[in-house]
């Protein structure tokens, strides 16, 4: 039984981008197949920001392409990784003196294909780095880095590496700047129903009525186990002392702090979570300089949020506050 406005299955990811870039065609175009860039290039000697991702996350990751944010997505089918000879067409397209820096969000057939990418471009002569970025923290504080996955965490770190590279930074200060962030942004997801795939219909974790999961995955795969539902201010308290574990702030720390909304929870709801969490930082003596509530990367119909939560230097809260953005989804709210 069909249950969402689609045609084919199989031309699910095609259609929503030709809709995406018709929408929007003063800030994106498609440059080849499943390919997303800026509609007006960034100058060559400026670093192109570039990364990956499966559909069925709508925004993310395409709606950061702009002018201040990414400068090339690169679009698998529904929850998969695009295969390594697209990333590396994509980086052919992009391929400057400057350099690339390329963002891999760390899920397994990510990284493969950004690997065995980066591989073909440094035979072809392409100047990459890469960045991989691990903010989910469901797996534990004692976890290693490499078994942390990448959540909507990445989505500032666009917006931070963007207005870098628009200021000139070269490709080893943007690395430095995004490792320093990636050092300090933790984020947990809780869902309380899971999402289903768009193309075959199947569910992907059952959850049942009443229950929730906080450290659940970008595609409902298992995280923290489940519990009983519990209040908004119940579960925003819980999350925001998991993350404070993690990071470890001090008093007066500057934080971020943001609430994105992952497909079926109302923005109700998710004001009403921003509202608790910020009220636990500000008791524990923290500074929250940078806050957002959005549906940045979304999970089709899942029913939950990830809250995001990132101790922030002086430079990065520079490039979040103050520095315009022209992607889509950046410049519904704020710059």
């Amino acid at each position: 039984m069909q249950t969402k406005f689609i045609n084919n299955p199989e031309n699910i990811t095609s259609e929503l981008l030709e809709g995406y870039v018709l929408a929007y065609p003063d800030a994106v175009k498609l440059a080849d197949e499943n390919i997303v860039v800026r509609a007006n290039p960034k100058p060559a000697d400026k670093v192109a920001i570039v990364t990956l991702g499966g559909s069925g996350h709508e925004p993310a990751l395409s709606g950061f392409v702009g002018e201040g944010m990414l400068d090339c997505s690169v679009v698998g089918d529904i929850f998969a990784a695009p295969g390594a000879q697209r990333l590396f067409k994509a980086l052919q397209l992009m391929k400057r003196e400057a350099g690339i820096l390329l963002v891999v969000l760390n899920h397994s057939g990510d990284v493969m294909s950004a690997n065995m990418a980066c591989q073909l471009a440094e035979r072809a002569g392409i100047k990459v780095a890469k960045v991989l970025t691990h903010d989910d923290i469901s797996a534990g504080i004692d976890a290693n880095v490499d078994d942390r996955r990448g959540l909507a965490g990445c989505i500032p770190l666009y917006k931070i590496l963007g207005a870098a590279s628009e200021e000139g930074k070269s490709l080893d200060e943007l690395v430095e700047i995004a490792e320093r962030y990636n050092r300090n942004v933790a984020t947990l997801a809780v869902a309380m129903r899971s999402c289903s795939h768009p193309q075959s219909g199947a569910v992907i974790t059952d959850l049942p009525e009443g229950i929730m999961e906080i450290g659940m995955g970008q595609h409902g795969e298992g995280g923290g186990g489940q519990k009983p539902l519990v209040s908004a201010d119940d579960t925003a308290a819980e999350m925001v002392d998991l993350l404070c574990r993690q990071l470890k702030p001090a008093a007066g720390s500057k934080v971020m702090l943001i609430i994105n909304g992952v497909g079926a929870t109302t923005h109700m709801e998710l004001n009403i979570v921003f509202r608790k969490a910020y009220r636990e930082l500000e008791a524990k003596g923290m500074q929250v300089v940078y806050g957002r509530i959005q549906e940045l990367l979304t999970v089709q119909e899942q029913a939950g949020f990830q809250m995001i939560m990132a101790l922030l230097d002086d430079d990065h809260i520079e490039y979040l506050k103050n520095r315009t953005s022209k992607a889509p989804y950046w410049t519904t709210i704020g710059k």
